[in-house]
């Protein structure tokens, strides 16, 4: 009689093993995929802190005197290169920033798309570009 329970016991642990076994399958490809979207979003929100922290190391410069937009783009190229931000596209309003009046807003904007930066082979964001903006008033004549 003891042996009928023993090997009841055994074949209920079997199949449940079996469930388990299959409830991993299921759960597994979603899990992943889940794992994987966070990776590729925690990867945009770093692209996008890098664009405005750029943005705004040209700014500051920009706002020194006897500044050019060359010396802002190359500010802010040399961030965006320690970030490995790849594709970036960096655009000063105005361009003459020496001749802009007092009291004018200048506009550093940095685009980049974010397939030339994703860490993953799949593309969540494919296609999107992301930007990232700062403008600081001009304060010297």
């Amino acid at each position: 009689m003891q042996s009928h329970f023993r090997s009841l016991r055994t074949t209920r642990r079997h199949r449940r093993s079996g469930a388990a076994t299959v409830e991993f399958a299921v759960i597994l490809p979603v899990l992943v995929l889940i794992l994987m979207g966070t990776i590729e979003t925690c990867t945009m929100i770093f692209l996008r802190q890098s664009l405005h922290i750029a943005a705004y190391e040209g700014a500051r410069v920009a706002i020194v005197p006897d500044s050019e937009a060359d010396d802002v783009r190359n500010a802010a190229t040399r961030l965006l290169d320690l970030r490995r931000v790849k594709d970036a596209s960096i655009e000063v309003f105005p361009e003459d920033i020496e001749n802009a009046p007092y009291g004018s807003f200048i506009r550093v904007e940095i685009t980049s798309p974010c397939s030339s930066n994703s860490v993953l082979p799949l593309r969540f964001y494919g296609g999107r570009t992301i930007k990232g903006t700062v403008e600081m008033m001009k304060e010297f004549d």
